[in-house]
């Protein structure tokens, strides 16, 4: 008998997938564990592996085709079973559901109310015109309607002095019609949704209006963190290690102060109405690639030292933007950042990245005059912007929160300890 090949749940956030390549042919014989075909996701490009041996008879979707989960794309079997037969059986049901429609609409189509009634006649009935025969001749000769004058003679008859009258009058003024204006062609390219793209606006939606979000804005002095990171990427380029970036110097102090403000490492449960403390501090961070996009996780950030953190986020930024990245590597953290102050962006609000209570926006670093010893002296200033959601993380939580976080990155010596 056929067996169905369907579009699986590869993501717990996926909804369909576009099928982008076939790695095998029809009337190919296949093993179970073969890839047989790579689908795009939300999040990552993935294989689509055959759980049964047989032959593939029939590849039913087609390259670039998006498909819902559970969606049939290929026929697996024997060579010789009747795949038509297989694929008209799964239909039935569908066919059923939809017929009923097609027999209304035929119905209506048929109805004497659907048929298109006459067009009435736009003749105007209002009997002969009283004119004399001379009257009508001048009004003839002179292309006057008659309907539009007023006759003077018996019972309003129209005669000659009544066409003559009218001829008399000055014509009226003729107004020149304006030229047509060009009409304004506003072009646009309509650009499909990717499924990453779906979910994004799904899952952000839905974050930003069911989280009731607030927003608070710390300005961190960065001379000290500038400092430690050249020293220890001058000790890496030096021995051939990882160079840390000020994104690995945000994640690991985001983590120390996590441990310190457990209820900033949460979530909210919709499902059993409860909230989450968790015991682990896992941060995920933003990787922007062509269509959207992805969030790789760190794990266990307290527990890592600065070269672990920069040599991790390295390698997951890098698989992120070659679409590599695996689920397992996107589920699961507890805290999520956002970096933008390689753009030129100096302060933003970032949307809660569910099921996460806070992410945290980080701008750009800048030069600014500060007062030090009551001089104006040059500094080194950096933005971050804590996003919580006010069903987890009250105001003086956050604000304790975000204090631990400036020490940490002001005083980047207390990392290492």
């Amino acid at each position: 008998m056929p067996i169905a090949v369907e579009m699986p749940k590869m993501t717990d956030t996926m909804e369909e997938g576009v099928l982008i390549q076939w790695n095998v042919d029809e009337g190919a014989q296949v093993a179970a564990g073969d890839i047989i075909a790579q689908v795009e996701t939300d999040k990552a490009t993935m294989d689509v592996e055959a759980y049964d041996d047989g032959v593939l008879l029939r590849r039913v979707a087609a390259e670039g085709e998006a498909l819902s989960i559970g969606a049939l794309i290929a026929v697996l079997g024997q060579i010789g079973e009747d795949v038509d037969a297989f694929l008209a059986g799964r239909g039935k049901e569908s066919a059923s559901a939809s017929a009923p429609s097609q027999a209304v609409a035929s119905d209506s189509a048929s109805s004497p109310t659907a048929s298109a009634t006459p067009a009435a006649s736009n003749t105007l009935s209002t009997g002969r015109l009283r004119a004399s025969p001379l009257a009508r001749r001048m009004a003839k000769d002179h292309g006057l309607e008659l309907g539009t004058l007023t006759g003077s003679g018996p019972k309003g008859r129209i005669i000659k002095r009544d066409i003559e009258t009218q001829l008399a009058r000055p014509a009226p003024a003729v107004v020149p019609m304006p030229e047509p204006s060009r009409k304004l062609v506003r072009r646009y390219t309509s650009v499909p949704l990717t499924p990453m793209r779906k979910t994004i606006a799904r899952r952000l939606a839905a974050s930003k209006y069911t989280a009731p979000h607030f927003y608070l804005t710390v300005d961190v002095a960065m001379e000290r963190a500038i400092e430690a990171r050249r020293r220890m990427n001058a000790d890496a380029h030096e021995h051939g290690g990882t160079k840390v970036s000020f994104n690995d110097l945000v994640t690991k102090a985001c983590g120390v102060a996590l441990e310190q403000h457990p209820a900033v490492n949460s979530s909210f449960n919709l499902e059993d109405n409860e909230i989450r403390q968790h015991g682990y501090v896992d941060i995920g961070f933003a990787v922007a690639i062509d269509d959207g996009l992805v969030t790789p996780v760190v794990r266990d950030v307290p527990g890592k030292g600065l070269g672990a953190i920069a040599t991790e986020s390295a390698g997951l930024a890098q698989r992120a933007r070659a679409r590599q990245l695996q689920p397992p590597e996107m589920e699961g953290s507890t805290f999520t950042t956002s970096n933008l102050g390689m753009l030129g962006i100096q302060e933003f609000t970032a949307i809660i990245n569910p099921p996460n209570a806070c992410i945290l926006a980080i701008g750009a670093i800048r030069d600014v005059p500060v007062v030090q010893d009551g001089q104006v002296v040059p500094g080194k200033r950096m933005k971050l912007t804590l996003s919580c959601d006010h069903r987890v993380v009250d105001g003086a939580t956050g604000a304790r929160y975000l204090a631990s976080l400036r020490r940490l990155l002001e005083e980047p010596l207390l990392l290492l300890m």
